[in-house]
C-alpha cells in the first residue's frame, strides 16, 4: 500500500504485517546536501534502502512488523530547511494517525536519511534508531536522544561520509544520556560490500527495538561497554 499525498509531498510505500501487528519500521534513504529535485528512482541510495526494507519485511512481516519506505519530496537536506528531517516527522505522524500511538516505531536511515532519523529519534513513540553510515556533521543535536536506544553501523572505508563523523556523534550522544552502540565494518558508503551484514544488523535492531526479540548480544554488550569500546565495535 502506498500513501500518495498531493504532488510535491512525501509519500510512504507501506507493507502490512502478515500476522498480528506488533511494531513499525520506517526506512529512510540517503540523498545529497543540496537539491530541490525529487529523488531519482534509480538512485543507489534508494535502491539499497529498498533492498534492506525488503529483507527486513521478508524476515519480520510474519512476526508482526509492518514496514514503510519513505520517499522524500526532494533529494537534498538543504541547510536549515532540513527537508529530509521534516519528511521523517511527517511520516511518523502518518504512522501514528493510521496505527495509533501505542505501537513501537524503529527508525532506519542511511547517510542523509541517517541524519534525519537520528534527529527525529526523540519522538516518544520511537523505540530505537538505526543509523547506517549516518551523515552527522559537527554540531548535530544529540540532547533529544537521552534514554533512546541508538545503533550505528559505519563502513571503515567510507569516502563519502567519513566514519569519524558518526564516531564523534556517538560520543556526544553518549555524553547526553543516549544508549548508543556503534559498529564498524569493512566497506564503503554504499553498503554493497558485505551487504548481508548490513541487512541482518537492521533486521536485528528492528526486532530488538520493538521488543519482539531480545536485542542481539553484540549490540547489548556494546550498549553496556564504556567509551570508546562500545562505540567502535568491529562487525
Amino acid at each position: 500500500m502506498t500513501h500518495v499525498p498531493d504532488d510535491g509531498r512525501p509519500r510512504l510505500e507501506s507493507h502490512p504485517a502478515s500476522g498480528e501487528l506488533r511494531g513499525l519500521a520506517l526506512f529512510c534513504h540517503g540523498g545529497t546536501a543540496t537539491s530541490i529535485e525529487p529523488p531519482r528512482d534509480a538512485a543507489l541510495s534508494l535502491v539499497r534502502m529498498r533492498a534492506i526494507e525488503q529483507f527486513v519485511r521478508s524476515s519480520t512481516g510474519d512476526r508482526g512488523i509492518a514496514t514503510h519506505l519513505l520517499r522524500y519530496r526532494v533529494a537534498g537536506w538543504n541547510g536549515a530547511a532540513a527537508d529530509a528531517y521534516t519528511d521523517v516527522r511527517w511520516a511518523i505522524e502518518q504512522l501514528r494517525a493510521e496505527h495509533g500511538p501505542g505501537l513501537p516505531i524503529v527508525l532506519v536511515g542511511h547517510s542523509m536519511g541517517g541524519r534525519a532519523v537520528l534527529r527525529a529519534g526523540g519522538d516518544p513513540q520511537v523505540a530505537a534508531v538505526c543509523g547506517l553510515a549516518p551523515w552527522t556533521p559537527p554540531g548535530e543535536p544529540v540532547a533529544h536522544l537521552r534514554n533512546r536506544t541508538v545503533a550505528i553501523l559505519h563502513g571503515s572505508g567510507d569516502r563519502w561520509v567519513p566514519a569519524k563523523l558518526s564516531a564523534d556523534f556517538a560520543l556526544r550522544a553518549r555524553a547526553a544520556g543516549a544508549h548508543v552502540a556503534r559498529f564498524v565494518t569493512p566497506g564503503g558508503h554504499s553498503m554493497v560490500r558485505g551487504a548481508l551484514r548490513w541487512h541482518r544488523f537492521v533486521r536485528d535492531v528492528v526486532l530488538g527495538g520493538t521488543g519482539i526479540e531480545p536485542m542481539r548480544p553484540d549490540i547489548t554488550n556494546a550498549l553496556g561497554q564504556p567509551v570508546p569500546e562500545g562505540l567502535a565495535v568491529p562487525l
